[in-house]
């Protein structure tokens, strides 16, 4: 759907955008992550065509963005960090004006009212932008973008300065959008990114420093593969039990941790190997309850730190 290829953005000497190549695929929800200054809203307003790179290409759905602009641009909907609202009129004459300004073809009223229905800003349709609440202005932000329905989104930093409820409608909201269209997302926010999308970039310094599932990144950089278990039963015995399980290469014992004999232990399974299912079955047809089970994994936070500072975390109660 979008190709970014070799694409550079030079400002005097330093290069705000180094070499930075992806895909999006139809229907992908992408999230594009990196520190303030990374490069980010660059790269964002160089694939909406606000500007012009120094060399390479974007290509939105065969459309190459600067041969072919106006067909490239009507195939996306953008929510700048800042949205472009004018603060006097309605909510209405607003919507109005977009349809007009992208020349829509689609009927007028009952196009508007679908998004105003989809992005819940009907009852604040009649009131004025500049008295409604961010959280509100946001979705009348996100409103304007899905004007003209274009087959894709970009949405630069679109939970910024909301508060934490709003925060969830507005990942919700995204979560709905991503079922028709085709969604980049760029945000330093990483739990944001965890809850809402299938796929990361992050860039760091103008380059490409990762491209793969919040999953896989999690699985892939941290270094280990261990479980943590806490476990009700005879400290000896559940060792015995969970060392003869298949696959596993240690066990550690950590000690006694609540009343009674509730002990936690590490335990480490061979590489791209899963034993929790196996694990689960064997101390349970022992009535050894496990009390709490998680992975040693890293979490996006981590994972962002390691990849934009060099710096090595190793990992944790996520």
């Amino acid at each position: 759907m979008i190709e970014v290829k070799n694409l550079v953005k030079q400002y005097g000497k330093k290069n705000a955008v180094d070499d930075v190549t992806f895909t999006v695929n139809k229907g992908e929800i992408l999230g594009f992550l990196g520190p303030n200054g990374a490069g980010k809203s660059t790269t964002m307003n160089i694939i909406t065509g606000y500007l012009s790179a120094t060399s390479g290409s974007v290509t939105i759905d065969g459309h190459e963005i600067l041969d072919d602009p106006i067909k490239a641009k009507s195939k996306i909907g953008y929510l700048p960090e800042l949205p472009p609202l004018y603060l006097d009129m309605t909510v209405k004459d607003y919507l109005d004006f977009v349809y007009d300004l992208n020349k829509v073809k689609i009927p007028r009223k009952q196009h508007i009212d679908e998004i105003c229905q989809l992005v819940k800003i009907t009852n604040v349709y009649n009131r004025l932008i500049r008295n409604l609440s961010k959280g509100y202005r946001q979705r009348v932000g996100i409103a304007q973008a899905l004007i003209g329905n274009p087959d894709v989104l970009i949405l630069d930093e679109p939970t910024v300065g909301l508060d934490p409820k709003q925060i969830i409608e507005i990942r919700n909201l995204i979560k709905e959008l991503g079922k028709k269209h085709t969604v980049i997302l760029s945000s330093h926010i990483l739990p944001e990114v965890q809850a809402i999308c299938e796929r990361v970039i992050v860039i760091n310094e103008g380059k490409l420093v990762a491209d793969d599932t919040p999953d896989n990144l999690s699985k892939n950089m941290s270094a280990d593969h261990k479980l943590m278990l806490r476990v009700d039963g005879p400290e000896t015995e559940v060792y015995k039990t969970l060392i003869k399980i298949p696959n596993m290469v240690s066990v550690q014992t950590l000690g006694k941790k609540e009343e009674g004999t509730v002990y936690d232990y590490s335990v480490e399974a061979e590489k791209g190997t899963d034993i929790r299912r196996e694990v689960f079955k064997r101390l349970a047809e022992r009535n050894w309850p496990i009390l709490s089970m998680h992975t040693n994994e890293l979490s996006l936070e981590d994972i962002f730190l390691q990849l934009t500072s060099g710096k090595k975390s190793n990992g944790g109660n996520h």
